[in-house]
């Protein structure tokens, strides 16, 4: 699992960013991969899906 803080989030798009605490690059996130509820600036924990359109944050959980 990896942490990061949502840079944005939009509830009624279900689509958002997440910021890794590591630095690295930006990762998608979609309604689809969180569990529970984020909103943005939240701290969370996740993993990280390749695909075609790039990484995608899946099994994101709010840490606050």
């Amino acid at each position: 699992m990896r942490l990061g803080t949502v840079k944005f989030y939009n509830q009624e798009k279900g689509f958002g960013y997440i910021t890794p605490s590591n630095g690295g690059k930006e990762v998608s996130v979609f309604a689809e991969g969180i569990i529970g509820q984020i909103k943005s600036n939240s701290i969370v924990k996740f993993d990280v899906e390749f695909t075609t359109g790039g990484l995608v944050a899946i099994k994101v959980v709010s840490l606050n």
